[in-house]
């Protein structure tokens, strides 16, 4: 069953309709699900689909060749093209008159094999492709080399493509898709885990507890998961060791870069030299307060991808106690105790994304323009405030607070965020309250008539 991607799948076939050449980037992070969109693109289409490895350039030009000699019956007459202009100028024929899919996935594999790949595209492009039905996508998910290499204005490539597309993670509300049979409290712990990978989402299923999931899908030395984000590092990077100390110490609570290099005993220069890469690889993300400039000196780091929050905090300390199958104690020692905890900063994104839909839908009393958290110096109280939602416009705010606890929503916290919103500038504020256990009687009653404060429990 293939899940989400309707932006863009819908995209995807909208230029298929179209009687031209289409060059198409499609790039993001491992384990997002590019190739099983363009799997699913293409099933009901005259493509070729070749998946690049790590080859030296001749065992890649043959594997290529082989895939086109294959689609066209013709691997009995010869063997290989003698070049990649050759097979291109091949493909290039046989499109003239008919529409032909090439996906080219993980492309840097073949870029990096040979270097003059992408001058020759563009050469084939300007000169004989452009005048074709055939429909190219390169694929990859090296994304600081899709961005440089492909997409950058330094790119041989730049100005080809037809069109690009970003492959993010699910969100929260694509991410329940997976999870029929359980409650929005187990879908929030299920994507608090996992994150919007769908390789992991597939890991879990909603037929055993979180509980179970977790014990046998993460914590066991044996299941995929238990090993994936190490694995993930291993693949992508040349010095793991430095990068585990950074990933684990945001983790574990240090935020600002200060905080971090302490943490880890390293200069901060060198941190962030390291966290640029954690950033590119979309496992690490940088913050800073809604209105604040890109190089505020309030940025915070915090962990974008949830499986590695989870597993660095839960996991990547306890291996001897994994080896030794004590899956039950480090469950319930360490992890239960601080789950509620851990969810808190979770709930928060999903409460944004939340937001976010409801503004795509015109849902909301006004359009925001930014999102985000806030957080600063209360010069009134002489103390610094943080805000966990705020959205903007102009000159409207929706100023937020999201509870992930036990108890209902009470009073002392409505009149605590409207008291902190009086140092915000905006001429017309909202309040939002978002309550994983509802709301105290007073509270219902207070903002029953009040068109300023919107309340939120259950958010499917």
């Amino acid at each position: 069953m293939f899940i989400g991607r309707d932006y863009e799948l819908n995209t995807l076939n909208r230029l298929y309709t179209e009687e031209q050449f289409q060059f198409v980037v499609i790039y993001g992070r491992r384990r997002v699900g590019k190739t099983r969109l363009l799997t699913e693109f293409c099933k009901d289409k005259e493509s070729i689909f070749y998946v690049a490895e790590e080859y030296n350039e001749k065992m890649a030009l043959e594997k290529f060749s082989q895939k086109i000699l294959e689609h066209f019956q013709m691997e009995d007459f010869i063997s290989s093209f003698e070049s990649w202009e050759k097979a291109f100028l091949f493909l290039a024929k046989q499109s003239r008159d008919r529409k032909i899919v090439l996906v080219m996935d993980e492309f840097p594999y073949v870029a990096l094999a040979n270097k003059s790949i992408p001058s020759l595209l563009q050469n084939l492009i300007d000169h004989e492709l452009k005048n074709t039905k055939l429909y190219l996508v390169v694929c990859g998910s090296s994304m600081s080399f899709m961005e440089k290499e492909i997409l950058s204005y330094k790119s041989p490539l730049y100005g080809r493509r037809t069109a690009q597309l970003k492959i993010e993670p699910f969100d929260f509300f694509d991410s329940t898709k997976f999870f029929s049979n359980y409650s929005f409290e187990e879908e929030v712990k299920a994507y608090g885990i996992l994150g919007g990978i769908p390789q992991y989402l597939l890991k879990f299923r909603d037929k055993e507890s979180i509980e179970e999931n977790i014990k046998r899908h993460i914590l066991d030395k044996s299941s995929y998961l238990y090993t994936e984000p190490m694995n993930l590092l291993k693949q992508e990077l040349r010095e793991p060791a430095m990068y585990n100390s950074i990933i684990e110490a945001i983790a574990t609570g240090a935020s600002k870069l200060n905080e971090i290099a302490t943490k880890v005993g390293e200069a901060g220069s060198k941190c962030s030299a390291y966290l640029k890469t954690l950033i590119e690889l979309q496992i690490v993300e940088k913050q800073v307060p809604v209105g604040e400039k890109e190089s505020s000196r309030k940025t915070i780091y915090r962990l974008k991808d949830n499986l590695f929050n989870f597993w660095y905090r839960f996991v990547f300390d306890y291996p001897s106690l994994i080896e030794q199958e004590m899956i039950d104690y480090l469950y319930e020692k360490k992890i239960k105790p601080e789950m509620n905890h851990y969810l808190g900063y979770i709930y928060e994104k999903i409460c944004i994304d939340y937001l976010i839909r409801k503004n795509k839908k015109y849902e909301l009393p006004f359009v925001f323009e930014k999102i985000g958290s806030w957080w600063g110096n209360n010069p009134i109280k002489k103390r610094q405030e943080e805000i966990d939602i705020l959205a903007v416009s102009k000159e409207c705010a929706f100023i937020g607070e999201c509870k992930w606890r036990n108890e209902p929503l009470d009073m002392k916290v409505v009149m605590g965020l409207m008291e902190k919103s009086q140092i915000l500038p905006y001429k017309e504020k909202y309040y939002v309250f978002f309550s994983k256990s509802g709301f105290t009687k007073e509270v219902l009653d207070y903002t029953k008539n009040n068109k300023q404060i919107y309340l939120y429990e259950n958010l499917l």
